[in-house]
């Protein structure tokens, strides 16, 4: 099933199921009116929330209306996790070539990732707020998802039980802010604004031969204002699948239901498919040229992330943004 939350003033909105072919949706209200409700008592909402589902594809439910992705917000709005991981090797591999500097072995068995703000996502059609274009704007399209509970100690084959839902995400950077913030040891902060989702989250059956070993088998597309610069394999070169991704975490603690966990920047060795992000681009350019070319984002620019089944339609529905400055 896939399942979205409105918007309707309050911190948390409405939960919608959506029809598969993302045209109608119906809210699941005498079932649940949050998504987090949904993901503690999974067992017993969500084969009523899939009976819904079903009905909204047959084309009976009573007040189906049409699904606009605009008054979307995330699908979990806030959660009590968000952690964010750098599952494609080849990502970290670039930037370090970039700067002339080897990558830790341990960086092959162990993942990196970083724990970001999870009490303010922004909705999948909402501007990208920022201060100051001088801080280096970066998009970074990437998969996520999102749990129950896991257990401490947990292995990578038992957390992957644990997945509930995927979507898409576009977890902003601000690149020039990092270096300073990664020099004082500490890791990311101020560097990583709000993050972005799909309008919908999708259950693993819709998902089909798609998903495998814990990953997402489609292309990932990017398009930066109108210019597609984005075609990657979300799969096959995933280091780190989300189960070995869930089990980082669980190996001093438990993971709760509603958590969210990011696969890190989509990246191929093969350049010909592009980038999912801004840096791996410049990389990529220093690597050839001896210096950047492409500049971080500006005001006004747009960002488009999604994800195209084999029939050519959206899966996720799309994250669609402009870049805006902060008039606060």
């Amino acid at each position: 099933m896939k399942l979205a939350t409105y918007k309707d003033g309050s911190r948390d909105g409405q939960l919608v199921v959506v029809s598969r072919d993302l045209s109608t949706a119906h809210y699941a209200t005498g079932i649940a009116s949050k998504l987090q409700q949904v993901l503690d008592d999974w067992n017993f909402m969500a084969p009523q929330l899939q009976d819904l589902y079903e009905t909204l594809n047959n084309g009976k439910a009573r007040h189906a209306f049409p699904f606009d992705p605009a008054q979307c917000m995330a699908p979990l709005p806030r959660a009590y996790q968000w952690a964010d991981g750098s599952a494609f090797i080849n990502h970290v591999e670039l930037v370090r070539k970039a700067r002339n500097s080897e990558v830790p072995q341990t960086f092959y068995t162990d993942p990196l990732m970083y724990q970001g703000g999870s009490d303010d996502f922004i909705g999948p059609c909402d501007d990208v707020v920022v201060a100051d274009e001088a801080f280096g704007i970066d998009f970074e399209a990437e998969v996520a998802v999102i749990t129950a509970d896991v257990p401490m100690r947990a292995s990578p084959e038992q957390a992957l039980d644990g997945i509930r839902l995927v979507m898409l995400a576009n977890d902003v950077s601000l690149r020039n802010l990092i270096p300073d913030e990664l020099a004082k040891g500490f890791g990311f902060f101020q560097s990583k604004p709000a993050t972005a989702f799909s309008p919908v989250a999708v259950t693993l059956d819709e998902l089909g031969d798609a998903w495998q070993g814990g990953r997402l088998h489609m292309t990932l597309q990017s398009t930066w204002n109108g210019r597609k610069v984005g075609m990657c394999e979300a799969g096959p070169e995933m280091t780190f699948h989300f189960g070995q991704l869930i089990a980082h975490i669980c190996k001093t603690r438990n993971v709760r239901a509603g958590s969210i966990v990011g696969s890190g920047t989509v990246s191929n060795k093969d350049w010909s498919h592009g980038y999912s992000c801004i840096a791996e681009k410049r990389a990529i350019e220093t690597i050839e040229d001896g210096k950047p070319k492409t500049a971080f984002m500006k005001f006004g620019d747009t960002i488009r992330i999604e994800v195209k089944g084999k029939d050519g339609q959206l899966v996720f529905g799309a994250i669609e943004q402009k870049i805006a400055a902060c008039t606060a």
